[in-house]
């Protein structure tokens, strides 16, 4: 099958960019696809003679312009920002990429984890006022081992997560929608439903769910009331699955020891927001995902879903407007 790609993956980050080399490795598979690597602004003059699409994002006013375009792609794990409803109504498939996301979250949440159990943010928040802080540090330091750590929304990253977690002595809970059958790598599974039901057990918790209706404000109040005394919260999800205003009262409260955020309601958050300025609070600048792997690997994947294309076989991570892919569920 001849079709003709379309590829406009910028970045100002040189490991969210599509290369030359990529470029090369497309062609050198599929010596007849037409590739057409373009900036955003070019793509409306583009998109009518193209097959497929790769991209970090996708216009609606796009669908108003004739094309045969039958599949649409994106390296990203999340897909709130793409027009899902209008891709499916116009019968344009849409898939999103997963796998690749698993580690570097997965660092990134035990560096985080780290940080608390051992006092490391505390020591740089105190190493300029406190003469010696030991005291301090003895008062609120946690072990990982042996402690329990649910994930919520535990997919392809949880999963990952959970692997570092239990290398570290730790029981994990995996929160999901469909439990997998068998599941994974010893992780004890529970259906969202029951969230509220382990969350005392729980020494740290892990937010990874999507945006969705049914998600928005998943953390709120009675949420974050269920949690065990002197929890730690950490978001590596969406923003509009957590009540900001709950969590900042859940860690004054004490309910909550401290909580770091990868996502936050405003981006960037206002210089006087509470959020920046809580005692107990981390933020990352949506940073999780970092990797200089990323590229490499998202192109792995779309080759592969390329490959399958055209086969004319059943895509790997199709989206539909609820969102439900049978191969990585949240």
């Amino acid at each position: 099958m001849t079709a003709t790609a379309l590829i406009s993956l910028n970045s100002p980050y040189h490991f969210w960019q599509f290369s030359d080399r990529h470029a090369e490795l497309l062609r050198t598979a599929f010596p007849s696809v037409r590739l057409r690597l373009v900036e955003e602004k070019d793509i409306p003059f583009e998109i009518p003679t193209a097959d497929v699409y790769f991209g970090w994002s996708f216009d609606t006013d796009w669908l108003s312009i004739p094309t045969r375009l039958g599949w649409a792609a994106t390296p990203s794990a999340g897909v709130d920002h793409w027009p899902v409803d209008a891709l499916d109504a116009a019968g344009i498939t849409l898939t999103r990429g997963y796998g690749y996301h698993g580690q570097p979250m997965a660092e990134h949440a035990i560096g985080l984890l780290l940080g608390f159990s051992r006092g490391l943010f505390e020591s740089r928040r105190l190493q300029t006022r406190s003469v010696w802080w030991k005291d301090d540090l003895a008062d609120s330091f946690f072990d990982l081992y042996g402690q329990t750590l649910t994930i919520v929304g535990c997919g392809s990253v949880g999963v990952r997560l959970a692997e570092v977690a239990q290398a570290f002595g730790m029981h994990v809970i995996g929160i999901r929608r469909r439990l997998p059958r068998p599941g994974p790598g010893g992780i004890e599974w529970v259906p969202a439903d029951r969230v509220r039901e382990v969350l005392p057990r729980s020494r740290a918790v892990v937010n990874l769910l999507p945006s969705t209706h049914e998600t928005r404000g998943f953390f709120g109040e009675t949420t974050f009331k269920a949690c065990s005394p002197g929890a730690v919260f950490i978001n590596l999800g969406r923003a509009s699955t957590v009540d900001h205003d709950a969590l900042l009262a859940a860690l004054d409260s004490g309910r909550l020891a401290a909580a770091a955020l990868d996502v936050q309601p405003h981006r960037p958050p206002a210089l006087d927001d509470p959020l920046r300025h809580h005692p107990r609070i981390v933020l990352t600048p949506k940073s999780a995902v970092f990797s200089h792997a990323y590229m490499d690997r998202a192109v792995a994947f779309f080759r592969d879903n390329l490959r399958l294309f055209l086969a004319g076989q059943h895509l790997i991570g199709v989206v539909t407007p609820t969102h439900g892919d049978p191969h990585a569920p949240h």
